[in-house]
């Protein structure tokens, strides 16, 4: 286990930081629609980042 990206709670903790970024931008300074698509990409940011790390430390393998 010499790759970071093979532990579960390193890719997830990477994508809930980028997105805990995401929604203090989103409260601090945006309002309206453009706040909503910002949740909405903090959301997809939690989804879809751990699955693409993984296969990015598997393909290095």
């Amino acid at each position: 286990m010499s790759n970071p990206l093979e532990t579960p709670l390193v890719r997830y903790g990477m994508a809930a930081s980028s997105a805990a970024i995401l929604v203090i931008v989103a409260f601090a300074f945006l309002d309206g629609t453009m706040r909503l698509l910002v949740l909405g990409m903090a959301v997809l940011e939690i989804a879809v980042v751990p699955q693409i790390l993984k296969r990015a430390a598997e393909q290095q393998q």
